[in-house]
């Protein structure tokens, strides 16, 4: 291949897989375009438990609408969304860690190290709690390529 093609090539491959990683980190899980299903965010960290929002409060953001408990809640997400939004844009951190992606429900959840991740259910929350750490690291591997 001659040379002046070659340096062509790597920027089309950028440029290709550019949209794949930002629409990954930009994927919501969500239903009918309502983050987590109407879950508070804020309330994992504030309450330490599922709370469900309400439309009378709610927050656009990453193409998806946050609804929350109250006005303080939906406040403090629209000042910092990074701090409180889950990782995996809500998706199940246990199927990220495959590979996968896998909707979530309310009450299987945690917070680590300032993070909220959540998963398909109990069963699954109890078997990615086994290996936390482990299935951060491979989540946070394969989570730009899911998508």
């Amino acid at each position: 291949m001659p040379t002046r093609i070659k340096p062509a090539l790597g920027m089309l491959a950028a440029i290709v897989l550019l949209p794949a990683v930002a629409s990954a980190e930009g994927t919501i899980y969500t239903e009918d375009g309502v983050a987590l299903g109407g879950t508070d965010p804020v309330a994992y960290f504030e309450v330490g438990e599922p709370v469900q929002g309400s439309a009378d409060y709610s927050h656009e953001w990453r193409g998806a609408l946050w609804h929350f408990a109250n006005v303080e809640h939906r406040d403090s997400f629209a000042e910092n969304p990074e701090a409180y939004a889950p990782q995996y844009g809500g998706w199940c951190a246990w199927a990220a860690a495959r590979g996968d992606a896998a909707e979530t429900v309310p009450d299987a959840w945690k917070i680590v190290d300032g993070k909220l991740y959540l998963n398909f259910n109990q069963s699954i929350q109890r078997r990615w709690e086994r290996n936390i750490e482990g299935y951060i690291s491979a989540a946070d591997e394969h989570w730009p390529d899911i998508f």
